[in-house]
C-alpha cells in the first residue's frame, strides 16, 4: 500500500456514519403504544379479522346449543305478625331487620325440603341424575385403576364389597342428594332494595314447571308461618274454636296450594305476608344471554389473535422490515429490495442479462430500489468522493441471501453515471466469465493472484457481459480448492490489488457468507463502507446482530443494512 493511501481508521472517519444518530424520545408514552397497536392491528388485519370471525361463530353455536332456561317468579309483601290471642287483634311494628332473617327462613332446607317433597321432584328428569361429564370419566378411571392396584397389593380379602342392598340404598340416596342439590341451586330469594318485598324465583327449561316451583314456595313460606300460629293457638287456653276453625282452614289451604304447585285458594292473613304476585309460566327464556355470549366470544376472539401475534412477534426473529431491524441492531436499514423474478445466479447463463433488462426499465421497482441505495450509499460516503474512489462491501449471513445480484445491478447503476467500476464477487466462477484473454489464464481470480504473486497491474479483470468496459469482475476464490483454503485475504497484497482498482474508479466487494468462512471478515476490512444483506423472512435479527458484531471486530465499518424481498 502506499504512502498517500489513508490508513483504516482515517478512511473510517471521513465517512457520514449513519448510526450516529440523537435518539428521538418524542414518541414514548401512551401514544406511542396506542400508535404501534394500531399498525400491529393494520399489518394483521387478515388474522384479526378471522379469529374475531371465529371466536363470533363459536360462541354463537355455543349459546344455541345451551338449553333455553326460563325463569318464574313470585312476590310477597311481609305484613305485621297478628296475635293469635281472641282479644287481642293489634298488629306488631315491622323490625327493620325482619326482612333479613325471613330470606334465611326460605332459604332453610327445612322449607325447601317440604316443597321439594309435595312437588315430587325426586323423579324430576330435570333434577336427576345427569350424563356424566368428562371430569368425571377421568376421575372414575383414574380411581378404578388405583382400587385395582390395591387389591393387587392387598389380596382379594383386603377390601370389603358393599353387600348389593346396601349399595342400592346409597346409590338411591344419592339420587336424591343431587336432585334436592339442583333444586336449591335453581331457587332464587332476594329482597327487593330495602323494601318488605321478597321475590322467589325459579329457573328450570320448563316454563310450566318453574311457574309450580316458584308458587309452591310461596305456599310453603305462607304453611310454615299458619302451622306455627296453629299450634300456638291449640296450646293456648284462652283461644276460641272459631279461630282454630280459620287457622286450620288456612293450613289446609296453604298445603294444597304447595302440593299442587300454587297459592291459597283462600286468604291466609295470618301467614304475616302478603302475596302480590304470583308466579306465571314465562313467555320467552331468561337464558342464555346469546348476545352477549356472542359478543363475549368476538372479544376472546381478538384478545385471542392480539395474543397469537404479539407471541409470534416475540418468538419469530426473523427480518420483516428495515424499521423493525434497525430498531434490533441499532444501524439504520438503507434499502428494502423487492423481488425481481430469477434473480439467484446472475452471473450464470441467461440470468446476467436478466437482470440487466430488469434495471433499464425505468418504472420497474428493483431498479428504483437500486437506484435510491446507490443515493444513499453515495451520502454516507460523500466526504471521500471527491478525492477517489469508493470501496464498498457487501456481506450477508448466509448464501441465500442475493449479494451477487445486488453486486451486479449496483455496478450497473454506477457504470451508467458515468464511473468506472470494479467488481470483486464470491460467487464468481473463472468458468462464467467469456470476455476473457484465452492466453492469460493464470490470473483468473484474486484468490490465484495471491498465490501466484502477480503484481496488480498484472491482475486480469474480465468484461462485465452485456455492459462494455466500463465494469471489470474479478472472482474472489479460485477453481482451485487448495487454493482457496490456504489464501490469505488479509494479506496486505488484497489491499494493494484493491487499491489499484480504485484508482480507476468504484469498486465494489461481493463478500461470500460470514458464517461459512472467514473470508467475508477478512476482505471487509479493505473496504470503506460494509453492507449487510438479509434475507426476508429467512435471515433473523440475532444472525445480523452476529454479523454486525464479526465485522466490527475485524475492523470493518459497517453503514447499513439492505432487506431482500426475493423469493427462493
Amino acid at each position: 500500500m502506499t504512502q498517500n493511501s489513508p490508513s483504516l481508521l482515517e478512511r473510517s472517519s471521513r465517512l457520514w456514519r449513519l448510526d450516529d444518530l440523537s435518539t428521538d424520545r418524542s414518541n414514548e408514552g401512551p401514544i406511542a403504544l396506542l400508535r404501534s397497536m394500531s399498525m400491529l392491528a393494520l399489518n394483521h388485519k387478515t388474522t384479526l379479522i378471522l379469529c374475531t370471525a371465529v371466536g363470533i361463530g363459536v360462541a354463537a353455536f355455543y349459546a344455541h346449543s345451551l338449553p333455553r332456561i326460563y325463569t318464574a317468579t313470585a312476590s310477597i309483601l311481609l305484613e305485621p305478625h297478628r296475635s293469635t290471642l281472641a282479644s287481642s287483634q293489634d298488629a306488631q311494628n315491622l323490625d327493620p331487620n325482619r326482612a333479613d332473617s325471613e330470606l334465611q327462613i326460605i332459604r332453610s332446607e327445612r322449607l325447601l325440603s317440604a316443597v321439594f317433597d309435595s312437588l315430587d321432584l325426586a323423579n324430576s328428569p330435570e333434577l336427576g341424575p345427569q350424563p356424566p361429564r368428562m371430569r368425571d370419566i377421568i376421575v372414575n378411571k383414574v380411581e378404578g385403576v388405583l382400587d385395582g392396584l390395591w387389591l393387587k397389593i392387598t389380596g382379594p380379602g383386603g377390601g370389603k364389597a358393599p353387600r348389593p342392598s346396601d349399595t342400592t340404598t346409597s346409590r338411591n340416596a344419592d339420587g336424591r342428594e343431587a336432585a334436592f342439590q339442583n333444586f336449591a341451586q335453581h331457587l332464587d330469594v332476594r329482597r327487593v332494595g330495602q323494601s318488605y318485598v321478597i321475590e322467589i324465583s325459579y329457573s328450570s327449561s320448563d316454563p310450566a314447571l318453574a311457574a309450580r316451583i316458584a308458587n309452591a314456595a310461596v305456599s310453603g313460606y305462607v304453611l310454615q308461618a299458619v302451622t306455627s300460629k296453629e299450634e300456638m293457638a291449640q296450646a293456648g287456653t284462652e283461644v276460641l274454636q272459631w279461630r282454630l276453625d280459620a287457622l286450620a282452614a288456612q293450613v289446609d289451604a296453604a298445603t294444597i296450594a304447595m302440593k299442587q304447585g300454587a297459592l291459597p285458594a283462600i286468604p291466609t292473613p295470618d301467614g304475616d305476608a302478603r302475596i302480590i304476585g304470583a308466579a306465571q309460566a314465562p313467555l320467552g327464556p331468561s337464558g342464555p344471554r346469546t348476545t352477549l355470549i356472542i359478543a363475549l366470544g368476538g372479544i376472546l376472539g381478538l384478545l385471542c389473535s392480539f395474543s397469537f401475534i404479539a407471541l409470534n412477534l416475540a418468538l419469530d426473529r426473523k427480518v420483516r422490515n428495515g424499521k423493525d431491524l434497525a430498531r434490533d441492531t441499532g444501524i439504520p436499514c438503507l434499502g428494502t429490495l423487492p423481488d425481481a423474478v430469477s434473480r439467484g445466479g446472475v452471473f450464470r447463463g441467461s440470468h446476467r442479462r436478466h437482470v440487466s433488462v430488469v434495471i433499464n426499465q425505468p418504472g420497474n421497482a428493483y431498479a428504483a430500489a437500486i437506484r435510491d441505495l446507490r443515493t444513499s450509499i453515495e451520502i454516507a460516503c460523500s466526504a471521500i468522493r471527491n478525492e477517489r474512489g469508493i470501496i464498498v462491501a457487501v456481506t450477508a449471513w448466509d448464501g441465500a441471501s442475493g449479494v451477487s445480484a445486488l453486486c451486479l445491478s449496483l455496478a450497473q447503476f454506477i457504470n451508467r453515471s458515468g464511473r468506472h467500476i470494479t467488481l470483486f464477487n464470491a460467487e464468481t466462477h473463472p468458468s462464467d466469465l467469456r470476455d476473457h484473454d484465452p492466453e492469460r489464464l493464470a490470473t483468473t481470480s484474486l484468490a490465484d493472484a495471491l498465490v501466484a504473486d502477480i503484481r496488480p497491474e498484472q491482475v486480469i479483470f474480465a468484461n462485465g457481459r452485456g455492459d462494455g468496459h466500463g465494469i471489470a469482475v474479478l472472482p474472489i476464490h479460485s477453481n482451485n480448492a487448495l487454493t482457496n483454503l490456504y489464501v490469505d485475504f488479509r494479506d496486505r497484497r488484497v489491499g494493494r490489488i484493491v487499491e489499484t482498482a480504485r484508482a480507476r474508479g468504484d469498486v465494489l466487494l461481493g463478500l461470500p457468507p460470514i458464517d461459512g468462512s472467514s473470508d467475508a471478515l477478512a476482505l471487509a476490512a479493505h473496504a470503506d463502507a460494509v453492507l449487510i444483506v438479509a434475507h426476508a423472512g429467512k435471515t433473523t435479527t440475532d444472525e445480523v446482530s452476529d454479523a454486525l458484531q464479526q465485522l466490527r471486530r475485524s475492523g470493518a465499518n459497517v453503514i447499513g443494512t439492505v432487506i431482500d424481498l426475493a423469493k427462493t
